[in-house]
């Protein structure tokens, strides 16, 4: 099928993003940052990527989580704790408010495709059911 012209592209050489989110890691646990433990693979992504090394961390997963997909603080986009202890008062509803912008979709607005795979502890618990809803 021929491309629409409204169609978004990636541009030419667009790189690869691969965000890896590992939980209870120290800075010091990998080979790139110091560690003694040997992590060949890690080192061999770090070696030929960007490396962060002044990411805000919440202390908790979702709050973590929330706080990098979207860039912004975790209780502005409504992750200020972990899903299942949200409350529903602003700030604290369990879930990634809708009007806030991830860094999927913004790929995607850009003729990117993303893949996530995981624990990503990012749903309140009343939408836990297989009957949803499934809109975040």
């Amino acid at each position: 099928m021929p491309k629409q012209p409204d169609e978004p592209s990636a541009p030419k050489g667009a790189p690869n993003i691969v965000i890896i989110v590992l939980d209870d890691v120290g800075f010091a646990d990998l080979g790139c940052y110091g560690s003694e433990i040997a992590t060949p693979c890690m080192d061999r992504l770090a070696r030929n990527g960007v490396r962060y090394s002044n990411f805000h961390v919440t202390s908790m997963c979702s709050p973590t989580r929330a706080c990098l997909l979207t860039g912004r603080n975790a209780h502005a986009v409504g992750m200020g704790i972990i899903a299942e202890w949200s409350s529903g008062y602003p700030g604290y509803q369990g879930q990634v408010a809708a009007q806030a912008a991830t860094i999927p979709e913004v790929l995607r607005d850009h003729a990117c495709g993303t893949y996530a795979v995981g624990k990503w502890h990012l749903t309140n618990m009343a939408n836990y059911g297989a009957a949803g809803p499934h809109d975040n």
